[in-house]
């Protein structure tokens, strides 16, 4: 019986192997190019197109590749390099920030987000909507905010370098959530980006994702790496934009100078 396992068992194993590294194999190749399209990868390692695009297309859900629509060419995400250095980015940072964000919660009372670019989305790595008595939200760790419709992933996108940037914005079309249409309007983007870039951080201040909530956020960068934003969240009725720009801006800006960072 125990033979008759093993031998129905084997097959399997060796399928799932073989798929495996398949798609390591894709991945490393598209690392290596620099950007290479689905049907330059299946010509260099000798593997059929469909099974090509199928990994491709697994690896991009997954968050390891991204497709620019521009040219159709498949590139590593920020998420695939971190492999190579052993460690993640978001965890990093988490570690780093963490006592920063604890001193900030003691001036600002409004709680104060870490968050982290993923896949399309910022997540939220650090918090101190526990510690604060004006928080409307509760188990934020973990959650993933729209690109578009959040000052932490407008901050992202607004100080990104200008290359990733696109194709983000490339996989936020593909993705094409109908919230997220009225943003990608190329007009309207422009003007966020540019405006953003003006002040040094970015607002939400018209109700969009949370009609209760508005929020600013202040990218953490050094070289021109992003490695994440800070944003504070108040309730919309409690402070007008210019009163919470007022209070708040200088403070995150220089909690997001301070928090150590490996460059």
């Amino acid at each position: 019986m125990s033979k008759e396992r093993t031998r129905t068992r084997q097959p399997r194993q060796s399928e799932g192997v073989r798929a495996f590294k398949r798609g390591l194999d894709v991945l490393q190749e598209v690392n290596r190019s620099g950007g290479i399209r689905a049907g330059d990868v299946a010509r260099a390692l000798d593997l059929p197109r469909p099974t090509v695009y199928r990994l491709l297309e697994t690896l991009e859900e997954l968050g390891y590749v991204a497709r620019s629509a521009s040219d159709d060419r498949f590139r590593v995400t920020r998420l695939a390099l971190s492999l190579g250095d052993g460690y993640d980015p978001g965890v990093v940072i988490c570690q780093a920030a963490a006592p920063y964000l604890a001193e900030l919660s003691k001036t600002l009372v409004w709680p104060v987000d870490l968050s982290t670019y993923e896949n399309a989305a910022m997540v939220v790595q650090e918090t101190t909507h526990s510690r604060s008595p004006l928080s409307i939200d509760r188990g934020m760790i973990g959650k993933r905010l729209p690109m578009l419709r959040t000052s932490a992933g407008r901050a992202y996108l607004a100080a990104c370098p200008a290359r990733e940037r696109d194709l983000i914005v490339n996989h936020l079309r593909r993705i094409d959530e109908a919230d997220d249409r009225p943003f990608l309007d190329q007009g309207r983007l422009d003007r966020m980006i540019t405006e953003t870039q003006a002040r040094g951080y970015a607002i939400r201040s018209e109700g969009e994702y949370n009609p209760k909530t508005a929020s600013i956020a202040v990218p953490i960068v050094r070289n021109g790496v992003v490695y994440g934003c800070i944003s504070i969240i108040w309730i919309r009725s409690a402070l007008s934009i210019e009163e919470a720009m007022a209070q708040f801006v200088s403070q995150l800006q220089e909690t997001a100078a301070a928090i150590p960072v490996e460059t």
